[in-house]
């Protein structure tokens, strides 16, 4: 029977189109979650860097391997996990760097290296002042202005107590990793966005392989 022929070869031409369908649609799912999680980034964490929301990537799948992942890179993984699961801030040095009188880059923080150049100063040391622990910067003393006398001497023949040098001015605090409150939601948003997206991709992937399909 022709009829018979026909559906059959078009069953096996439908046959043929599902992986490549199926990666479609995957593909298309991982984009835009990626994407989603890139929003969700900017929205949730405070200022943060284009290396920071760039750091979520994806790979398409293929008919070969029908699997597409969504992901962030290594290098932001680490510092990134305690606003998914909670804990404590990612230090990058032994503490916490808590800039006070120092000019921080367009995102809010502390520039790269800044701090070994700080420690290269002759006018800044790393110490600690009355219990604070950091990085401070001398003061020049207070100079007498040329014309000026002389402080006569006291009464009884001893010179008058000397001007005071100023306090050095602190410029980074050391202190402790913080606690973070976890705000990302990334696989969440992941699971919700991939149930919801994937039987409408799917559908479309497969109306657009039967056009070409031969």
């Amino acid at each position: 029977m022709a009829g018979l022929k026909e559906l059959s070869a078009q069953l096996q031409s439908v046959r043929k189109q599902i992986p490549f369908a199926t990666a479609q649609a995957l593909t298309r799912v991982a984009r835009k979650i990626a994407d989603a999680e890139r929003t969700a980034f900017k929205r949730h964490l405070e200022n943060p860097t284009p290396f920071t929301v760039n750091a979520v990537r994806s790979y398409g799948a293929r008919k070969s391997n029908l699997k597409a992942k969504v992901f962030v890179m290594n290098t932001a993984t680490s510092y990134l996990e305690p606003f998914e699961f909670g804990g404590q801030h990612k230090l990058n040095s032994q503490a916490l760097l808590n800039p006070k009188n120092i000019k921080l880059n367009k995102y809010g923080n502390l520039p790269r290296n800044k701090l070994s150049q700080l420690k290269a100063k002759p006018n800044t040391f790393v110490g600690e002042i009355k219990g604070v622990n950091g990085v401070w910067q001398r003061k020049k003393a207070i100079k007498v202005k040329k014309g000026k006398k002389r402080r006569k001497r006291s009464a009884n023949g001893t010179r008058r107590e000397r001007v005071k040098q100023r306090p050095p001015k602190l410029l980074i605090r050391f202190g402790d990793a913080l606690p973070v409150k976890p705000t990302l939601g990334y696989f969440d948003r992941a699971q919700v966005m991939a149930n919801a997206l994937m039987p409408t991709e799917l559908s479309r992937a497969m109306a657009e392989a039967m056009v070409t399909a031969k």
